[in-house]
């Protein structure tokens, strides 16, 4: 279980302040390594911080709006002030807009593209170049969906997003190869989240999770040795990857 070892690793999560980013950053600090905790609002990060020191790890709160090349520069910096070099990116921040497509305006298309893509790429890109400078090896894993390969009704930017997403892992994992960085992705099915809650209590939500082929929605926890694995030596080898975590999901019958 060496190989899973995060141990004197450092890793940056966006869209940490709840839900998945959350529970991630925890993940990751019981593996070993320290944690910046991206959010834009710092101070929704410190409850977080404060529950994994408690537990002995090491972990920042640092404010961040993905979709700000600014603000991108200064948490990473403020990342490795605090923790060191960060050797782990996990580009986790986005949101979604339900709405069909014609009542979608162009201000919420703007607004979730820039942050479940645009964000991960002006991420994916500053810690790249530091990597490379620095002559350090990285790892990127980027959280898309099972809404990247399949579609539904009423969230088009958030599909469309997450599908740019998936082939934006296969571009960077392709040019990132030969400077030993990996980038691979996770897209998870239907895990309850703030974002989802709602629907997947509703009688529509309750079909769908019954037409999963393990007939349930994913808990937190069902993500972790994806992600563990990514992220580590374990996966040193694997790279242009998109790794469904959905119960089947993605294969389930029409």
């Amino acid at each position: 279980m060496a190989a899973f070892d995060l141990t004197g690793r450092v890793a940056l999560v966006t869209g940490a302040s709840g839900g998945l980013g959350r529970h991630f950053a925890g993940v990751l600090a019981q593996a070993g390594a320290a944690v910046a905790l991206a959010a834009r609002r710092r101070d929704q990060l410190e409850a977080a911080v404060g529950e994994i020191a408690a537990a002995g790890g090491r972990a920042a709160a640092v404010a961040c709006n993905v979709a700000d090349a600014a603000s991108v520069r200064d948490a990473a910096a403020a990342a490795e002030t605090a923790l060191g070099p960060v050797d782990i990116l996990v580009n986790n921040a986005g949101i979604a807009v339900s709405k069909p497509m014609l009542e979608h305006s162009e201000a919420e298309w703007d607004r979730v593209v820039d942050t479940n893509l645009k964000g991960a790429w002006l991420l994916s890109r500053e810690l790249a170049a530091r990597w490379v400078a620095s002559g350090r090896r990285g790892r990127i894993v980027n959280i898309v969906s099972l809404l990247a390969l399949r579609p539904i009704r009423n969230v088009p930017s958030y599909c469309a997003a997450k599908a740019g997403l998936v082939h934006l892992t296969h571009t960077m994992a392709m040019e990132l190869a030969r400077k030993g960085i990996t980038v691979n992705a996770i897209a998870p099915g239907y895990f309850e989240t703030d974002m989802n809650r709602g629907f997947l209590h509703s009688e529509v939500g309750q079909a769908l999770i019954a037409r999963i082929p393990m007939g349930r929605s994913g808990a937190a926890q069902d993500l972790d040795g994806a992600l563990l694995l990514l992220v580590s030596e374990a996966g040193a080898y694997i790279t242009g990857a998109v790794l469904p975590v959905d119960g089947g999901h993605a294969v389930a019958s029409v």
